[in-house]
């Protein structure tokens, strides 16, 4: 016994304890204890991933492009195995896409997209990127920086909502390569009066009429520095779309004559009107 202010405590007894394992010393006791908790707790989290599904109109989706013929393999796009998980990360029919635009638009890296992505993407390139280009540098778009899948939350976290990169269901685009050698950089070009904010601005809010969900600068803290393009399910009818920041605030500059090349000056810019 040992006596003092704070009370009497009473020594620990070297008599071992009976528990409904054994008998045992209470070290081993707590240690028994922590390791039914953790295997119990692996075994919930693995029950709970093996009822994860993800959402019907994903695979339905994949399926309905797939089975259209709206891409066509070839040495640009070409089939890879079926990623299932973890959770309800993955897609049914990843494409690896080397190039867009029938092999035109080449990534700095191959891509794992899902088939809805691939024939957007090239419409989006031949409709609006190219006519750009040609319109600002007198140029060709040859590459595109961008990134493509990857198993995370919205905004790269571990939990919440998944992001439509988790589906290969989005693109970020991060700069273009031009047939003159010059590169436009988002992080870089995105603010100002000149040719490449000016063809930046046009491609961004053009792609809103191709994709669900469009964000770029000033959406917020997230995409300073790239385009976030994807083909989300924001309603049952896919009417919504979300485009930040909205078109109708985004300063429209024009080439000070049509048909020039890289280094042209600029009107005053003038706001979009849709």
């Amino acid at each position: 016994m040992m006596n003092g202010t704070l009370g009497t405590f009473p020594a620990f007894s070297e008599k071992p304890m009976s528990v409904a394992f054994g008998t045992q010393r209470p070290g081993r006791r707590a240690f028994r204890w922590f390791a039914f908790a953790l295997v119990a707790l692996t075994m919930a989290a693995c029950g709970r991933y093996a009822y994860e599904r993800r959402e019907q109109w994903r695979s339905d989706l994949e399926s309905r492009c797939m089975a259209s013929g709206a891409v066509q393999m070839s040495r640009y796009v070409q089939r890879a195995n079926t990623i299932n998980g973890p959770g309800t990360c993955g897609m049914d029919y990843p494409l690896r896409v080397a190039a867009q635009a029938r092999g035109q638009v080449a990534y700095n890296r191959p891509q794992t997209l899902a088939c809805q992505m691939v024939p957007t993407v090239d419409r989006w390139i031949d409709n609006v990127v190219q006519p750009a280009a040609q319109r600002w540098f007198g140029a060709a778009v040859l590459e595109v920086k961008a990134g493509s899948y990857s198993c995370r939350g919205i905004r790269g976290g571990r939990s919440g909502r998944m992001s439509e990169h988790s589906f290969g269901n989005a693109l970020d685009v991060f700069a273009f390569v031009l047939s003159s050698g010059h590169t436009v950089v988002i992080r870089q070009h995105w603010r100002g009066e000149t040719a490449e904010s000016g063809f930046l601005r046009e491609i961004f809010v053009r792609a809103c009429d191709h994709f669900t969900t469009v964000l770029g600068p000033g959406a917020d803290p997230f995409h300073y520095d790239h385009f976030h393009l994807d083909l989300a399910r924001h309603d049952p009818r896919w009417t919504r779309r979300v485009c930040r920041p909205r078109p109708e605030t985004v300063q429209m500059l024009q080439p000070s004559s049509p048909g020039g090349a890289f280094g042209w000056g600029m009107s005053q810019p003038r706001m979009l009107t849709r």
